[in-house]
């Protein structure tokens, strides 16, 4: 399967809503908080994956606490429609994506130091986090959103 994975922009708002709300489902307002991040570039970085130019997914990082020298990433959120999730895509989205916010990050003069991300604790996503990034979970915080939320960090990645 070929995909693409690249900067998202303004014009792919509407399918990059669709892909939101397939996905985050007890999520509300779709367009709005999607276009809200990516015009918080480059705080927020934002990428989509497409197959034949259709938006199949994407994945949104946060700078944290300011510009740094030794950034902290924070993995905000991370989206493959459900007839392509389970073939690898978001491991491929995560890998390749990462190659491009390292290199946004060194034109600010500054290199990645942590990664940080949170989900459910029912969630089995936490397995994609640890196998591609070597996340590991920090801790657990009860009833935060919709259920327990497990906070995940990959050091000195």
């Amino acid at each position: 399967m070929e995909f693409k994975i690249r900067q998202a922009n303004r014009q792919d708002l509407i399918e990059l809503a669709q892909v939101h709300k397939q996905v985050f489902t007890r999520q509300q307002l779709s367009f709005e908080w999607l276009e809200c991040n990516l015009n918080a570039f480059p705080r927020c970085l934002f990428y989509v994956v497409e197959i034949n130019d259709e938006i199949i997914g994407f994945i949104i990082w946060s700078q944290k606490s300011g510009f740094r020298p030794e950034a902290i990433l924070d993995l905000e959120q991370i989206a493959i429609l459900t007839d392509y999730q389970g073939q690898g895509l978001g491991a491929k989205l995560i890998e390749e994506s990462l190659v491009l916010v390292k290199q946004q990050l060194a034109k600010q003069d500054s290199i990645l130091k942590h990664i940080t991300v949170s989900t459910r604790a029912d969630n089995q996503a936490q397995r994609l986090y640890k196998k591609v990034l070597g996340a590991e979970i920090e801790a657990t915080i009860k009833n935060l959103y919709s259920a327990d939320e497990v906070f995940m960090i990959a050091r000195n990645v």
